[in-house]
């Protein structure tokens, strides 16, 4: 099963990995379907709390903004997919990682303003 988490702020993906305090979480089944959906408040805003949790949730892919090296690296040792420097709201975006066509850099509030 592959389970996906979304760091967000408000309504959107955050920009800041290392500043993130809410994730969605969504658990998928074979065919990409979301069969579980989950939004969790931490305690605080940080990195090694929210690496503790991708790695004790069975997360298998990371969404986010902006993300340090050092847990880019780190996560991605650990065998997480990681799509960063994505901006927008986090259900578009789920929708479009669902589809298959979420890529590093997606910025779904640049193609409203060019639509």
């Amino acid at each position: 099963m592959e389970k996906v988490l979304i760091t967000i702020y408000e309504e959107d993906v955050s920009p800041r990995f290392d500043l993130s305090s809410v994730v969605f979480i969504a658990s998928l089944n074979d065919r990409r379907e979301t069969i579980e959906r989950k939004t969790i408040v931490l305690t605080s805003a940080s990195p090694e709390e929210l690496c503790h949790m991708i790695l004790s949730q069975g997360i298998t892919h990371l969404i986010c903004g902006g993300i340090e090296d050092e847990f880019y690296q780190y996560l991605n040792w650990k065998k997480v997919e990681i799509i960063d420097s994505v901006i927008g709201h986090y259900e578009e975006v789920l929708d479009l990682f669902l589809k298959g066509r979420l890529e590093q850099g997606t910025n779904l509030m640049f193609q409203k303003t060019q639509g």
